[in-house]
């Protein structure tokens, strides 16, 4: 690494304006500067920074990054720090070091805040025909930037550093970070499955994609957790991973709190949301409306004319409310599916399907509604509703996805 130049007597290389609007890639031959989109010259890798206080690590770092892509791709890289308007002047920092590697751009950000956006305005003054993100603080090595390329050249769409495959893991985390880390990634795997099963590490923070797998895309982060973003909405082929050891950070404060792991919840939710078509959706809200008719009147009758347990009297009539919204399903929210799959016998197999489906979720119900009247302190029927609205979630995205959704798929029986 050479030595900074003196700030009397350096020529510092203008700072990029941030650009503005929405947070879409544009295509390589295209970059947003500020309010306005021109033409430029490509290179074919980008390597964006989030900085915020990283003033300790901001001159090592970049100085990795060089001695690595000089001998990957010498000449043919761009360095750039997107810096949040660090209070310990991280930005100047960075300017500083633009005469010294010619590689390096630096942008000031003093209207937005988040590491997720400071991602994607950095990716969009890029000229990358490959975008690339590391994080600011040496807790990802810089030399994996290498064999991270070369999976990209090999043909993957998305090249992952991950902590959880052979060569990959963690310095000293705690038993509790460990514990945090991974449930993290299950609740992921609950909520988006086709999007976080995708990768064997989806909370990385550094990765390398090709720029036409997000180019055109809207994207839309909260919080810190950009890959969930980019696999949610770019269009990728092969994904490959390279293995890595998360370090600890050798100067300056971890950013890592309360407040981003809820970030990540509502990220999740966002684009569980985002991935569900919402005329689809508003017709199971519907159908789900007349099951709570049914449920409700059958539970009345069976309530006052019968002298079953309110148990018995709560599970007959959700069973009989299954089976009036499978077949308001089958004949109106999926009809598209169902048509592909005709047949009495594809339909019966959707039946149980459903039925099974629904059954944790009644499970559920009745567990609620009995717990909420045991006491005596809830009015039964406000209990059968809040039971009713507690299963309705989970009967929606499993169902469109393990039920009618796998049946666009030709069967062979």
């Amino acid at each position: 690494m050479g030595p900074t130049l003196p700030i009397a007597t350096a020529k510092f290389a203008p700072l990029l304006s941030a650009p503005v609007g929405p947070l879409e890639i544009d295509g390589p031959a295209i970059i947003s500067i500020g309010h306005h989109r021109r033409p430029t010259e490509t290179v074919s890798l980008s390597v964006v920074i989030p900085t915020y206080n990283e003033a300790t690590n901001i001159e090592r770092l970049v100085a990795r990054i060089h001695q690595t892509l000089s001998v990957a791709l010498p000449g043919d890289h761009e360095i750039i720090v997107v810096d949040d308007d660090s209070p310990d002047g991280t930005w100047q920092i960075a300017q500083s070091l633009t005469p010294i590697y010619p590689a390096l751009r630096v942008m000031r950000r003093t209207q937005e805040r988040g590491l997720s956006t400071a991602v994607v305005r950095g990716w969009q003054a890029a000229r990358g025909t490959t975008l690339a993100v590391i994080d600011g603080d040496l807790q990802h090595p810089p030399e994996i930037l290498f064999p991270l390329w070369n999976k990209i050249q090999s043909g993957a769409d998305l090249a992952i550093a991950s902590r959880h495959v052979e060569g990959g893991g963690v310095s000293d985390w705690s038993f509790a970070r460990r514990i945090l880390s991974r449930g993290a990634q299950i609740i992921g795997l609950m909520l988006l499955p086709e999007v976080v099963g995708r990768a064997s590490d989806p909370m990385s923070g550094f990765f390398l994609v090709r720029r036409r797998a997000i180019s055109g895309v809207r994207l839309n982060p909260i919080g810190y957790k950009i890959l969930i973003e980019v696999l949610g909405r770019g269009n990728f082929g092969t994904i490959g991973d390279v293995g890595y050891v998360f370090q600890e950070r050798e100067s300056g404060g971890s950013k890592v709190s309360g407040k981003q792991y809820f970030d990540y919840l509502r990220h999740l939710l966002r684009l569980r949301l985002a991935r569900m078509k919402a005329s689809r959706l508003l017709r199971f809200g519907i159908v789900g409306l007349s099951g709570v008719v049914v449920d409700m009147s059958l539970f009345y009758v069976l309530r006052h004319r019968t002298t079953l347990p309110i148990g018995l009297s709560g599970g007959l009539s959700a069973e009989i409310a299954i089976f009036n919204n499978f077949a308001w399903n089958e004949l109106w929210t999926f009809r598209d599916f169902s048509q592909s799959q005709p047949g009495a016998r594809r339909r019966l197999k959707r039946l149980v399907k459903f039925n099974m489906i629904c059954v944790a979720g009644l499970a559920f119900h009745l567990g609620l509604l009995v717990l909420l009247t045991a006491s005596g302190g809830v009015n039964e029927y406000a209990a059968k509703l809040m039971a009713i609205a507690a299963a309705t979630t989970w009967n929606y995205w499993i169902n469109s996805h393990l039920n009618w959704r796998v049946t666009e798929a030709a069967e062979t029986d």
